[in-house]
Protein backbone atom coordinates (compact mmCIF):
# COMPACT_ATOMS: atom_id res chain seq x y z
CA UNK A 1 0.00 0.00 0.00
CA UNK A 2 1.11 3.72 -1.15
CA UNK A 3 2.07 5.67 1.93
CA UNK A 4 -0.86 8.65 0.83
CA UNK A 5 -3.51 5.40 1.53
CA UNK A 6 -1.51 4.65 4.66
CA UNK A 7 -1.50 7.96 6.10
CA UNK A 8 -5.35 8.45 5.07
CA UNK A 9 -6.21 5.37 7.01
CA UNK A 10 -4.55 6.87 10.06
CA UNK A 11 -5.33 10.20 9.81
CA UNK A 12 -9.02 9.17 9.63
CA UNK A 13 -8.27 6.39 12.84
CA UNK A 14 -6.63 9.80 14.68
CA UNK A 15 -9.21 11.66 14.16
CA UNK A 16 -11.88 8.96 15.01
CA UNK A 17 -9.43 8.63 18.77
CA UNK A 18 -9.19 12.16 19.33
CA UNK A 19 -13.41 12.43 19.39
CA UNK A 20 -14.05 8.90 21.43
CA UNK A 21 -10.91 10.46 23.80
CA UNK A 22 -13.04 13.60 23.95
CA UNK A 23 -15.98 11.17 24.85
CA UNK A 24 -14.31 9.01 27.46
CA UNK A 25 -12.67 11.54 29.55
CA UNK A 26 -16.53 12.52 30.57
CA UNK A 27 -18.14 8.57 30.80
CA UNK A 28 -18.20 8.27 34.22
CA UNK A 29 -16.88 5.47 36.17
CA UNK A 30 -19.93 3.71 36.08
CA UNK A 31 -19.57 3.88 32.27
CA UNK A 32 -16.44 2.68 31.99
CA UNK A 33 -16.95 -0.42 34.49
CA UNK A 34 -20.06 -1.73 33.11
CA UNK A 35 -18.32 -1.65 29.14
CA UNK A 36 -15.34 -3.30 31.19
CA UNK A 37 -17.91 -6.11 32.50
CA UNK A 38 -19.68 -6.29 29.30
CA UNK A 39 -16.07 -6.99 27.49
CA UNK A 40 -15.15 -9.66 30.17
CA UNK A 41 -18.65 -11.43 28.96
CA UNK A 42 -17.72 -11.32 25.62
CA UNK A 43 -14.51 -12.28 25.66
CA UNK A 44 -15.57 -15.73 27.50
CA UNK A 45 -18.75 -15.82 25.19
CA UNK A 46 -16.54 -15.53 22.22
CA UNK A 47 -13.60 -17.41 23.10
CA UNK A 48 -14.45 -20.29 20.48
CA UNK A 49 -14.01 -17.96 17.81
CA UNK A 50 -10.85 -15.81 19.33
CA UNK A 51 -9.20 -19.83 19.47
CA UNK A 52 -9.92 -20.61 15.89
CA UNK A 53 -8.42 -17.61 14.60
CA UNK A 54 -5.58 -18.19 17.05
CA UNK A 55 -4.81 -21.83 15.76
CA UNK A 56 -4.46 -20.73 12.50
CA UNK A 57 -1.84 -17.57 13.04
CA UNK A 58 -0.03 -20.40 15.42
CA UNK A 59 -0.46 -22.60 12.31
CA UNK A 60 1.18 -20.15 10.11
CA UNK A 61 4.17 -18.77 12.72
CA UNK A 62 5.14 -22.61 13.01
CA UNK A 63 5.43 -23.07 9.25
CA UNK A 64 7.33 -19.57 9.63
CA UNK A 65 9.93 -20.77 11.81
CA UNK A 66 8.89 -18.96 14.81
CA UNK A 67 11.01 -19.77 17.85
CA UNK A 68 9.33 -21.62 20.70
CA UNK A 69 9.58 -19.31 22.66
CA UNK A 70 7.43 -16.92 20.67
CA UNK A 71 4.88 -19.70 19.59
CA UNK A 72 4.65 -19.56 23.41
CA UNK A 73 3.78 -15.86 23.78
CA UNK A 74 1.52 -16.17 20.66
CA UNK A 75 -0.38 -19.40 22.03
CA UNK A 76 -4.19 -18.92 23.32
CA UNK A 77 -6.02 -21.43 25.24
CA UNK A 78 -9.22 -21.11 27.58
CA UNK A 79 -7.14 -20.61 30.37
CA UNK A 80 -5.38 -18.06 29.02
CA UNK A 81 -8.71 -16.32 27.52
CA UNK A 82 -9.97 -16.47 31.42
CA UNK A 83 -7.43 -14.70 32.35
CA UNK A 84 -8.09 -11.89 29.81
CA UNK A 85 -11.50 -11.69 31.03
CA UNK A 86 -10.59 -11.21 34.71
CA UNK A 87 -8.24 -9.24 33.90
CA UNK A 88 -10.47 -6.76 32.62
CA UNK A 89 -12.86 -7.71 35.59
CA UNK A 90 -9.92 -6.38 37.97
CA UNK A 91 -9.52 -3.40 35.83
CA UNK A 92 -13.46 -2.22 36.52
CA UNK A 93 -12.66 -2.83 40.47
CA UNK A 94 -10.22 -0.84 40.43
CA UNK A 95 -10.92 2.97 41.78
CA UNK A 96 -11.42 5.47 39.24
CA UNK A 97 -8.27 7.58 38.94
CA UNK A 98 -9.47 10.36 36.39
CA UNK A 99 -10.88 13.40 38.76
CA UNK A 100 -9.52 12.44 41.79
CA UNK A 101 -7.43 15.53 43.39
CA UNK A 102 -4.02 14.56 44.77
CA UNK A 103 -3.67 17.81 46.55
CA UNK A 104 -5.08 21.46 46.93
CA UNK A 105 -3.90 24.97 48.71
CA UNK A 106 -4.51 28.49 48.32
CA UNK A 107 -2.03 30.84 46.83
CA UNK A 108 -0.88 34.34 46.24
CA UNK A 109 -4.04 36.53 46.50
CA UNK A 110 -6.07 33.86 47.65
CA UNK A 111 -6.61 31.88 44.28
CA UNK A 112 -7.52 28.45 45.09
CA UNK A 113 -5.30 25.72 43.36
CA UNK A 114 -6.26 21.67 42.82
CA UNK A 115 -4.38 19.53 41.17
CA UNK A 116 -6.59 16.96 39.62
CA UNK A 117 -5.68 13.55 37.40
CA UNK A 118 -6.82 13.45 33.58
CA UNK A 119 -6.51 11.16 30.73
CA UNK A 120 -3.44 11.56 28.90
CA UNK A 121 -5.86 11.32 25.30
CA UNK A 122 -4.74 9.18 22.37
CA UNK A 123 -2.26 6.45 23.26
CA UNK A 124 -0.96 4.73 20.36
CA UNK A 125 0.60 0.98 21.39
CA UNK A 126 2.99 -1.33 19.06
CA UNK A 127 3.26 -4.51 20.60
CA UNK A 128 4.46 -8.15 19.30
CA UNK A 129 2.86 -11.86 18.90
CA UNK A 130 1.15 -11.31 22.30
CA UNK A 131 -2.37 -11.23 21.72
CA UNK A 132 -3.24 -11.17 25.30
CA UNK A 133 -1.59 -7.32 25.23
CA UNK A 134 -4.67 -6.41 22.95
CA UNK A 135 -7.41 -7.20 25.94
CA UNK A 136 -5.16 -5.48 28.80
CA UNK A 137 -3.63 -2.50 27.06
CA UNK A 138 -7.47 -2.06 25.72
CA UNK A 139 -9.21 -2.16 29.35
CA UNK A 140 -6.41 0.13 31.25
CA UNK A 141 -7.34 2.81 28.57
CA UNK A 142 -10.98 2.52 28.82
CA UNK A 143 -10.75 2.88 32.83
CA UNK A 144 -8.25 5.62 32.29
CA UNK A 145 -10.29 7.49 29.97
CA UNK A 146 -8.03 7.14 26.95
CA UNK A 147 -8.51 6.21 23.32
CA UNK A 148 -6.17 3.85 21.90
CA UNK A 149 -4.88 2.57 18.59
CA UNK A 150 -3.39 -0.67 18.82
CA UNK A 151 -0.34 -1.99 16.54
CA UNK A 152 0.44 -5.74 17.23
CA UNK A 153 2.43 -8.22 15.33
CA UNK A 154 1.63 -9.52 12.18
CA UNK A 155 2.03 -13.05 13.60
CA UNK A 156 -1.09 -12.57 16.03
CA UNK A 157 -3.38 -10.75 13.12
CA UNK A 158 -6.21 -12.68 13.24
CA UNK A 159 -5.83 -13.54 17.11
CA UNK A 160 -6.29 -9.49 17.65
CA UNK A 161 -8.69 -8.93 14.86
CA UNK A 162 -11.22 -11.31 17.13
CA UNK A 163 -10.12 -9.90 20.00
CA UNK A 164 -10.27 -6.21 18.76
CA UNK A 165 -14.03 -6.27 17.57
CA UNK A 166 -15.16 -8.28 20.24
CA UNK A 167 -13.88 -5.75 23.00
CA UNK A 168 -15.44 -3.00 20.56
CA UNK A 169 -18.88 -4.54 20.39
CA UNK A 170 -18.94 -4.89 24.03
CA UNK A 171 -17.82 -0.96 24.55
CA UNK A 172 -20.67 0.11 22.07
CA UNK A 173 -23.17 -2.08 23.70
CA UNK A 174 -22.76 0.08 26.60
CA UNK A 175 -23.10 3.58 25.14
CA UNK A 176 -18.94 4.20 24.93
CA UNK A 177 -17.95 4.82 21.08
CA UNK A 178 -16.12 1.89 19.37
CA UNK A 179 -13.53 3.45 18.02
CA UNK A 180 -12.16 4.30 21.65
CA UNK A 181 -10.53 0.68 20.74
CA UNK A 182 -9.06 0.69 16.76
CA UNK A 183 -6.81 -2.02 15.21
CA UNK A 184 -4.49 -0.70 12.53
CA UNK A 185 -4.58 -3.66 10.46
CA UNK A 186 -2.59 -2.33 7.38
CA UNK A 187 0.12 -4.70 6.24
CA UNK A 188 4.12 -3.85 5.82
CA UNK A 189 6.66 -1.79 8.61
CA UNK A 190 5.36 1.66 6.88
CA UNK A 191 1.93 1.36 8.62
CA UNK A 192 3.71 0.84 12.10
CA UNK A 193 6.48 4.41 10.86
CA UNK A 194 3.32 6.02 9.90
CA UNK A 195 1.89 5.35 13.37
CA UNK A 196 4.93 6.45 15.31
CA UNK A 197 4.85 9.49 13.04
CA UNK A 198 0.70 10.20 14.06
CA UNK A 199 0.27 13.69 15.52
CA UNK A 200 -2.69 12.48 16.51
CA UNK A 201 -1.20 10.80 19.31
CA UNK A 202 -0.80 11.78 22.65
CA UNK A 203 1.70 9.53 23.53
CA UNK A 204 3.55 6.29 22.35
CA UNK A 205 4.37 2.87 24.04
CA UNK A 206 6.65 0.14 21.81
CA UNK A 207 6.33 -3.18 23.65
CA UNK A 208 8.72 -6.11 21.54
CA UNK A 209 11.94 -6.48 20.36
CA UNK A 210 15.32 -3.69 20.62
CA UNK A 211 14.56 -3.46 16.90
CA UNK A 212 11.18 -2.24 17.53
CA UNK A 213 11.90 0.64 19.93
CA UNK A 214 14.76 1.40 18.22
CA UNK A 215 12.58 2.57 15.35
CA UNK A 216 9.84 4.00 17.68
CA UNK A 217 13.12 6.43 18.96
CA UNK A 218 14.31 7.22 15.33
CA UNK A 219 10.92 7.56 14.11
CA UNK A 220 8.19 8.93 16.55
CA UNK A 221 7.11 12.48 16.52
CA UNK A 222 5.22 12.53 19.79
CA UNK A 223 6.30 11.67 23.60
CA UNK A 224 7.17 7.42 24.30
CA UNK A 225 7.04 5.29 27.33
CA UNK A 226 9.45 3.22 26.61
CA UNK A 227 9.13 -0.41 28.16
CA UNK A 228 12.26 -1.78 29.09
CA UNK A 229 13.93 -5.13 28.34
CA UNK A 230 14.58 -7.96 30.35
CA UNK A 231 18.00 -8.94 30.99
CA UNK A 232 17.28 -9.94 34.70
CA UNK A 233 19.68 -11.67 37.21
CA UNK A 234 19.38 -13.77 40.81
CA UNK A 235 22.10 -13.93 42.79
CA UNK A 236 22.64 -16.89 45.26
CA UNK A 237 24.48 -14.86 48.58
CA UNK A 238 26.91 -17.31 50.74
CA UNK A 239 24.26 -16.66 53.75
CA UNK A 240 21.41 -18.28 51.27
CA UNK A 241 19.02 -21.15 52.17
CA UNK A 242 19.82 -23.26 49.34
CA UNK A 243 16.26 -25.01 49.28
CA UNK A 244 14.76 -21.30 49.17
CA UNK A 245 17.24 -20.75 46.22
CA UNK A 246 16.48 -23.75 44.33
CA UNK A 247 12.44 -23.01 44.03
CA UNK A 248 13.39 -19.28 43.17
CA UNK A 249 15.89 -20.06 40.26
CA UNK A 250 13.83 -23.12 38.44
CA UNK A 251 10.58 -20.50 39.02
CA UNK A 252 12.75 -17.42 37.56
CA UNK A 253 14.09 -19.25 34.60
CA UNK A 254 12.06 -22.07 33.83
CA UNK A 255 8.12 -21.26 34.66
CA UNK A 256 7.64 -19.15 31.71
CA UNK A 257 11.04 -18.28 29.81
CA UNK A 258 10.03 -16.26 27.04
CA UNK A 259 8.89 -13.41 29.27
CA UNK A 260 10.61 -10.17 30.47
CA UNK A 261 10.77 -10.80 33.60
CA UNK A 262 12.50 -14.24 33.30
CA UNK A 263 15.79 -14.56 34.79
CA UNK A 264 18.50 -14.62 32.15
CA UNK A 265 22.02 -14.94 34.28
CA UNK A 266 22.22 -16.85 38.16
CA UNK A 267 24.98 -15.32 39.47
CA UNK A 268 26.17 -17.33 42.68
CA UNK A 269 28.67 -16.77 45.66
CA UNK A 270 31.69 -18.62 45.37
CA UNK A 271 31.38 -20.12 49.09
CA UNK A 272 28.02 -22.04 48.13
CA UNK A 273 28.98 -22.72 44.13
CA UNK A 274 30.06 -26.17 45.06
CA UNK A 275 26.76 -27.49 47.15
CA UNK A 276 24.61 -25.43 44.95
CA UNK A 277 25.62 -25.61 41.10
CA UNK A 278 25.28 -29.04 40.37
CA UNK A 279 22.36 -29.37 42.42
CA UNK A 280 20.75 -26.33 40.63
CA UNK A 281 21.89 -27.20 36.66
CA UNK A 282 20.76 -30.91 37.55
CA UNK A 283 17.27 -29.65 38.13
CA UNK A 284 17.40 -27.04 35.65
CA UNK A 285 19.11 -29.30 32.22
CA UNK A 286 16.03 -31.71 33.38
CA UNK A 287 13.94 -28.93 32.52
CA UNK A 288 15.81 -29.11 29.19
CA UNK A 289 18.12 -25.21 30.25
CA UNK A 290 20.73 -25.00 28.25
CA UNK A 291 23.39 -23.96 30.40
CA UNK A 292 26.09 -21.56 29.77
CA UNK A 293 28.86 -20.87 32.55
CA UNK A 294 32.15 -19.43 33.27
CA UNK A 295 35.20 -21.45 33.73
CA UNK A 296 34.44 -22.25 37.66
CA UNK A 297 30.65 -23.29 36.31
CA UNK A 298 31.69 -25.26 33.64
CA UNK A 299 34.79 -27.22 36.44
CA UNK A 300 31.12 -27.78 38.37
CA UNK A 301 28.94 -28.86 35.86
CA UNK A 302 31.03 -30.04 32.43
CA UNK A 303 28.02 -29.83 30.18
CA UNK A 304 27.88 -26.12 30.46
CA UNK A 305 28.94 -24.53 27.12
CA UNK A 306 31.22 -21.69 27.91
CA UNK A 307 29.43 -18.24 27.91
CA UNK A 308 30.78 -15.60 26.43
CA UNK A 309 30.68 -12.01 26.53
CA UNK A 310 27.71 -12.04 24.55
CA UNK A 311 25.84 -14.22 26.62
CA UNK A 312 25.82 -12.18 29.78
CA UNK A 313 24.46 -8.95 27.60
CA UNK A 314 21.37 -11.35 26.31
CA UNK A 315 17.58 -11.55 27.05
CA UNK A 316 17.39 -15.10 25.58
CA UNK A 317 13.71 -14.86 26.26
CA UNK A 318 14.38 -18.67 26.29
CA UNK A 319 15.06 -22.21 27.73
CA UNK A 320 18.81 -20.61 27.67
CA UNK A 321 20.73 -19.69 30.95
CA UNK A 322 24.24 -17.84 31.59
CA UNK A 323 25.92 -18.40 35.06
CA UNK A 324 28.45 -17.17 36.77
CA UNK A 325 30.80 -17.67 40.09
CA UNK A 326 31.56 -14.24 41.83
CA UNK A 327 33.52 -13.46 44.75
CA UNK A 328 30.91 -11.44 47.02
CA UNK A 329 27.92 -8.93 46.68
CA UNK A 330 30.00 -6.22 45.45
CA UNK A 331 31.18 -8.37 42.05
CA UNK A 332 27.46 -9.38 42.16
CA UNK A 333 25.94 -5.97 41.82
CA UNK A 334 29.06 -4.96 39.35
CA UNK A 335 28.10 -7.25 37.47
CA UNK A 336 24.35 -5.81 37.39
CA UNK A 337 25.23 -2.96 36.93
CA UNK A 338 27.60 -3.57 33.47
CA UNK A 339 24.70 -6.10 32.33
CA UNK A 340 21.47 -5.69 33.28
CA UNK A 341 18.59 -3.57 32.04
CA UNK A 342 17.08 -2.02 34.95
CA UNK A 343 14.11 -4.36 34.43
CA UNK A 344 13.77 -6.77 37.80
CA UNK A 345 16.78 -7.83 40.02
CA UNK A 346 17.12 -10.38 42.89
CA UNK A 347 19.28 -11.85 45.59
CA UNK A 348 18.33 -14.90 47.82
CA UNK A 349 20.20 -14.12 50.60
CA UNK A 350 19.20 -14.72 54.95
CA UNK A 351 21.93 -11.53 55.74
CA UNK A 352 19.75 -8.31 56.51
CA UNK A 353 22.81 -6.24 55.71
CA UNK A 354 23.12 -7.35 52.42
CA UNK A 355 19.76 -7.36 51.55
CA UNK A 356 19.65 -4.00 52.49
CA UNK A 357 22.74 -3.24 50.18
CA UNK A 358 21.24 -4.55 47.41
CA UNK A 359 17.90 -2.96 47.44
CA UNK A 360 19.44 0.23 48.08
CA UNK A 361 21.99 -0.07 45.38
CA UNK A 362 20.22 -1.98 42.23
CA UNK A 363 18.88 0.46 39.83
CA UNK A 364 15.84 -1.47 38.45
CA UNK A 365 12.23 -0.79 38.51
CA UNK A 366 11.56 -4.04 40.82
CA UNK A 367 14.51 -5.14 43.38
CA UNK A 368 13.65 -8.85 45.06
CA UNK A 369 15.00 -10.15 48.37
CA UNK A 370 14.33 -13.81 48.34
CA UNK A 371 11.21 -14.06 45.62
CA UNK A 372 11.38 -15.13 42.13
CA UNK A 373 11.97 -12.21 39.26
CA UNK A 374 8.91 -13.82 37.85
CA UNK A 375 6.26 -11.44 40.17
CA UNK A 376 7.00 -8.07 38.31
CA UNK A 377 3.96 -7.93 36.94
CA UNK A 378 0.70 -5.69 37.18
CA UNK A 379 -1.85 -8.36 37.82
CA UNK A 380 0.51 -9.82 40.43
CA UNK A 381 0.92 -6.28 41.90
CA UNK A 382 -2.42 -5.26 42.12
CA UNK A 383 -2.94 -3.03 38.95
CA UNK A 384 -5.17 -5.33 37.32
CA UNK A 385 -3.21 -5.97 34.34
CA UNK A 386 -0.47 -3.72 32.98
CA UNK A 387 0.34 -1.97 29.74
CA UNK A 388 4.36 -3.37 30.20
CA UNK A 389 6.82 -2.86 32.44
CA UNK A 390 8.94 0.63 31.83
CA UNK A 391 12.15 0.93 32.85
CA UNK A 392 12.67 5.07 32.34
CA UNK A 393 12.36 6.95 35.44
CA UNK A 394 10.19 10.40 33.96
CA UNK A 395 6.45 9.17 34.32
CA UNK A 396 6.00 6.15 35.16
CA UNK A 397 8.27 2.99 35.64
CA UNK A 398 7.91 -1.07 36.75
CA UNK A 399 4.43 -2.32 35.44
CA UNK A 400 2.47 0.31 33.77
CA UNK A 401 -1.65 0.22 35.28
CA UNK A 402 -4.35 2.78 34.93
CA UNK A 403 -2.80 5.90 37.57
CA UNK A 404 0.40 5.65 35.12
CA UNK A 405 -1.84 6.27 32.30
CA UNK A 406 -3.10 9.66 33.45
CA UNK A 407 -1.08 12.95 33.57
CA UNK A 408 -2.57 16.22 35.85
CA UNK A 409 -4.34 19.14 35.56
CA UNK A 410 -4.14 22.20 37.92
CA UNK A 411 -7.50 23.74 38.09
CA UNK A 412 -7.60 27.13 39.67
CA UNK A 413 -10.62 28.67 41.28
CA UNK A 414 -10.20 32.57 41.65
CA UNK A 415 -12.96 35.55 42.50
CA UNK A 416 -11.84 38.43 40.71
CA UNK A 417 -7.78 38.36 41.72
CA UNK A 418 -5.34 40.10 39.16
CA UNK A 419 -1.45 39.67 39.43
CA UNK A 420 0.47 42.40 41.33
CA UNK A 421 3.02 44.48 40.45
CA UNK A 422 5.64 42.96 41.98
CA UNK A 423 4.69 39.13 41.27
CA UNK A 424 7.00 36.28 42.39
CA UNK A 425 9.22 34.57 40.09
CA UNK A 426 7.46 32.74 37.33
CA UNK A 427 7.68 32.25 33.51
CA UNK A 428 7.90 35.03 31.16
Amino acid sequence: MDTARIDEVLNGMGRLAQEAARELAGAGAERKNRALTNMAALLRQRSGHILQENAQDLEEARSGGLSSAMLDRLALDGDRIEGMARGLEEVAALPDPIGTASGGWRAEGGIEITRVRVPLGVIGIIYEARPNVTADAAGLCLKSGNAVILRGGREAGRSNAAIASTLQDAASACGLPGSAIQLLRLPGHEASIALMRLEALDVLIPRGSRRLKQSVLENARVPCIMTGDGNCHTFVDASADLDMALRIAVNAKAQRPGVCNAMETLLVHREVAPAFIPRALAELAELGVELRGDSEVRALWPDARPATEEDWETEYEDLILAVRVVSDLDEAMEHIRRYGTKHSEAIVTDSYANAERFLAGMDAAAVYVNASTRFTDGGVFGFGAEMGISTQKLHARGPMGVEQLTSVKFMVRGSGQIRGANPTPGCR
